[in-house]
């Protein structure tokens, strides 16, 4: 039998999942996640920039780019499994 009590209680409980506030860790670590891309696409026309007018190694630059390449291929394949991921969601049976 539900007692008023362990309503209470119960709705206590799952408050915090249903309330708004405070982002969740894993929201977090994906909003750092896209600004350190952000960051490292701007690291890439600044020193690309700088290559053009002479004050960047050529060296640098390739690195940078290299860099650059690996970051956005570790983005489309984050985005890739989050679009399968919402795919199955919409294949589950209600």
């Amino acid at each position: 039998m539900i007692t008023q009590i362990n309503a209470v209680n119960a709705y206590a409980a799952a408050r915090p999942a249903i309330a708004p506030g405070a982002p969740s860790d894993a929201v977090q670590k994906l909003g750092q996640a896209a600004e350190a891309f952000a960051g490292q696409m701007d690291r890439v026309d600044q020193v690309a920039t700088g290559a053009m007018t002479g004050q960047v190694e050529t060296h640098r630059l390739v690195q940078t780019i290299a860099e650059a390449e690996l970051a956005l291929e570790t983005v489309v394949a984050i985005r890739d499994k989050v679009v399968e991921a919402y795919q199955e969601i919409l294949r589950m049976p209600v």
